[in-house]
């Protein structure tokens, strides 16, 4: 049976972009399309779609009224189309707050070769989102995830290196990954933790125009310090710092410091921040002094680099399926042998203290 598929946006032109990158995947069905919230509320009455695509900002009544409505009334998921300016994140991180799944960024009709990259996109999260059980409260999903490559690989930005270089010190870092469903995540993680917790580096798939609205958002909820990441910036206790979309972020030594380094290298795992890169750059310079967590995200970008940070001597900790919207990269890195403990979303922050007060299981081979 198809995806059926609802699509929501004012413009005439992104509507029929849309449909046409959808028809190219014969197990989705673009059922309808509406031209605002009104429409669409009819549209869904009539069609029963499995996913709607919606875009943020629309006439008579905009797109986070109309999602906020929806998961009060009739839940379902939603897939945001967003602008990439400020006043697009603002909007989208609100939406996901509220229980979308994910979200793209408005097609670029100009750029003709960018289209079929983004219909891949679009494509895929479709596929995802309508695998996701939904209600007010709570989105969740068991979409699988994909075989792990072995050609893809963190080696682009920083190569593998044999042994960990480890400092004997008392100060932890808790380096986190994710992706679709990560905003919330690391929201409900960060909105947990006391203002004196251990330093945080955090890699979230997202643009580049999302990473720093996203950043002050998490700094407005949380008791920590939460920045967007700047190169050569040192790491401190009580700071969490996430990486600018479009560069990945790697921790590097400063004598009995910790510095973050920001790189232009290319995609890994088809992402820039990767996770994979950033785990290998914790697992060869922080090593037990670290803890890893991998949360909700497609795909398994992630699940090398925490095998690496294991086999350095950090403690690893993923996510678990009932509580992720998407399964994949904590399932690839369960599957790959790469974690020491599985948890429910709200029992992480406690974890993560707890473990951050124990002395580094690794200390005395690596030290």
């Amino acid at each position: 049976m198809p995806i059926k598929v609802l699509i929501v946006d004012d413009s005439a032109l992104v509507r029929k972009l849309l449909t046409e990158m959808l028809a190219r995947d014969r197990d989705i069905q673009v059922v309808g399309t509406a031209a605002d919230p009104y429409a669409a509320r009819e549209k869904i009455k009539q069609l029963n779609p499995h996913v709607i695509t919606l875009d943020v900002e629309m006439p008579r009544m905009d797109g986070i009224t109309f999602l906020e409505n929806l998961m009060r009334l009739r839940p379902m998921p939603v897939v945001m189309v967003s602008s990439l300016t400020q006043r697009g994140a603002e909007v989208t991180l609100r939406a996901l707050e509220l229980g979308a799944i994910d979200f793209v960024a408005k097609p670029k009709v100009d750029i003709a070769g960018s289209l079929v990259d983004y219909a891949d996109e679009l494509i895929a999260k479709v596929k995802v989102a309508a695998s996701a059980r939904v209600n007010p409260l709570v989105t969740s999903t068991r979409a699988p995830a994909r075989p792990i490559d072995p050609r893809r690989s963190a080696d682009a930005v920083l190569p593998a290196s044999g042994r960990a270089r480890v400092l004997r010190t008392t100060d932890r870092i808790i380096a986190i990954g994710a992706s679709t469903g990560g905003t919330e995540a690391i929201r409900e993680i960060l909105g947990a933790l006391p203002a004196d917790a251990p330093a945080i580096v955090i890699s979230q798939h997202i643009p580049a125009a999302f990473s720093r609205p996203f950043a002050e958002r998490m700094n407005q909820c949380s008791a920590m310090s939460v920045c967007e990441a700047q190169d050569g910036q040192h790491i401190l206790p009580g700071h969490a710092y996430i990486a600018p979309g479009d560069r990945h972020l790697l921790i590097e030594r400063d004598g009995a410091r910790y510095r973050c380094r920001l790189s232009d290298g290319p995609h890994v795992n088809r992402h820039r921040p990767s996770v994979d890169v950033m785990f290998r750059s914790v697992a060869q310079n922080v090593g037990p002094n670290a803890i890893g967590v991998i949360l909700t995200g497609m795909g398994d970008d992630g699940a090398r680099g925490l095998r690496e940070m294991m086999e350095a001597g950090a403690h690893t900790i993923a996510q678990d399926e009932a509580s992720s919207v998407v399964w994949g990269m904590p399932g690839a890195a369960v599957r790959l042998g790469a974690v020491h403990q599985v948890l429910p979303l709200h029992r992480l922050p406690e974890a993560l203290l707890q473990q951050a007060s124990e002395r580094p299981s690794g200390w005395a081979a690596n030290g």
